[in-house]
């Protein structure tokens, strides 16, 4: 429930900033007429995030195990392809995104279109709202306990609209940039988890070789597949069931927070490792290059002139 509501504050906050802008600028312009446009677009976008979401819940009850399976990995795999973009889009396109969506707001009222303007609505909730509807939905998958990570989805959803309110009224003062920050960083974390639930279940369809597959490693003194280094690489890293259960809350608080599993194989642990290492690096080179840099104060005279100068500056 923890981990869901993060999701949704992050995603819903987004969305909430992305609206926000783009409605306080067709005020400032005077053009409350055009509103309703805006709003529709927003409301077909979270209509299709809604539709996803039942599609995929629903629809799975008439398919085989195999068959939920495979969907389940590859779209759960579509998941953190999408989250890891939205990321460093995020951190790369934070700076200039008011200016983008205000060009988007003149062309569009330039152009007199009805559907431009619902256009620039639609999009711009749509593609946090698909993501947000994945990433929930192999969470969900992957938690086994819906109603509580729905709700915890919710009650984010619901903080973010409350937060994004507060911010445009100038009720609240959030440091959005650590926001976005930490809460990027926690993806990383989160996405790294369902790579590898989303691995597992490609295993357990056979698309993938490991435990269930004939290509998994057996103990020859117990005859059950090898566990530890012996299992590498098809076989199964580590198992603690016995001392975590897969089911108990600490079990859940540690697949929500880190993406551990009590069982879990080399290949899960391989993917989830290489994908924190990979990703987080680069994530974290990101934040320090967009850190401001103090100018340096020269100590030579002249220098100092020039730079001040308009042939120094051009």
């Amino acid at each position: 429930m923890l981990a869901t509501f993060l999701i949704g504050l992050r995603e819903g906050l987004e969305a909430a900033l992305v609206v926000g802008i783009l409605v306080a600028y067709l005020r400032r312009l005077g053009r409350q007429d055009a509103l309703p446009k805006l709003w529709a677009g927003v409301g077909l976008a979270i209509a299709l995030a809604l539709g996803i979401g039942a599609v995929l819940t629903f629809g799975a009850y008439e398919l085989t195990f195999t068959a939920q399976e495979l969907i389940g990995g590859s779209l759960s795999l579509l998941a953190v392809g999408m989250v890891t973009w939205m990321i460093f889009w995020m951190q790369r396109a934070g700076r200039t995104m008011k200016a983008t969506l205000e060009g988007g707001i003149d062309r569009a009222l330039t152009a007199g279109g009805l559907w431009a303007l619902i256009a620039i609505g639609f999009v711009s909730v749509a593609r946090e709202g698909i993501e947000t509807t994945l990433l929930l939905w192999s969470m969900v998958q992957s938690f086994g306990d819906a109603p509580s990570a729905l709700l915890g989805a919710l009650l984010g959803l619901v903080a973010a609209v409350i937060v994004g309110w507060l911010i445009s009224r100038g009720a609240v003062k959030l440091d959005l940039r650590r926001f976005f920050a930490w809460t990027g960083g926690f993806l990383v974390i989160v996405a790294a988890g369902v790579l590898a639930y989303a691995l597992m279940d490609l295993q357990e369809a056979g698309a993938l070789p490991g435990p269930f597959t004939a290509a998994a490693p057996i103990d020859p003194l117990t005859g059950s597949v090898a566990v530890g280094w012996a299992g590498l690489p098809f076989g199964w890293a580590f198992d603690v069931s016995a001392t975590i259960a897969p089911g108990g809350p600490l079990a859940a608080i540690l697949q929500a927070t880190v993406g551990f599993m009590p069982a879990m194989t080399w290949l899960q642990v391989l993917a989830w490792t290489l994908y924190i290492l990979i990703v987080g690096s680069l994530y974290i080179r990101g934040l320090r290059s967009r850190r401001p840099s103090k100018p340096r104060a020269s100590t030579d005279p002249q220098l100092a002139t020039a730079s001040h100068s308009p042939q120094g500056a051009a």
